[in-house]
């Protein structure tokens, strides 16, 4: 699977962007597909995951209620909805998938959990 995210940039503070991850090489069925997200010195981060058995999806605390992710199975494109951004939210932001195969959720929210993996784009929130 390879993966591609776009849709990043530079965005005021309360503002919202829309990030999109195309999936290539094969359909993104059976797949969770994930987004993180890795600020300067810090270590990549988790923000959200969606299933493809029953779209569960799941979100780290300090973007829960803010962003929205979703996935269209036949586009093999998932999406990362984030509105009322803050300057803590700039980063650059990768979509990553796995199997859909039952595990923790400890599992399911960090990156070695994750197979495949896409070039990050940047969303920069100024203030």
């Amino acid at each position: 699977v390879q993966l591609q995210a776009s849709g990043g940039g530079l965005v005021q503070a309360g503002g919202s962007l829309r990030l999109s991850c195309a999936a290539s090489g094969r359909n993104i069925n059976n797949y969770i597909m994930a987004w993180f997200r890795q600020a300067p010195g810090k270590e990549r981060e988790f923000v959200s995951f969606v299933t493809w058995s029953d779209s569960t999806t799941y979100y780290a605390g300090s973007v829960k209620g803010r962003f929205t992710i979703s996935r269209d199975n036949a586009k093999s494109t998932v999406f990362l909805q984030m509105n009322s951004l803050k300057p803590e939210d700039t980063a650059v932001y990768y979509c990553a998938a796995r199997r859909d195969t039952v595990d923790t959720v400890l599992r399911l929210t960090t990156a070695p959990g994750y197979d495949y993996w896409g070039r990050g784009t940047l969303v920069t929130v100024s203030s």
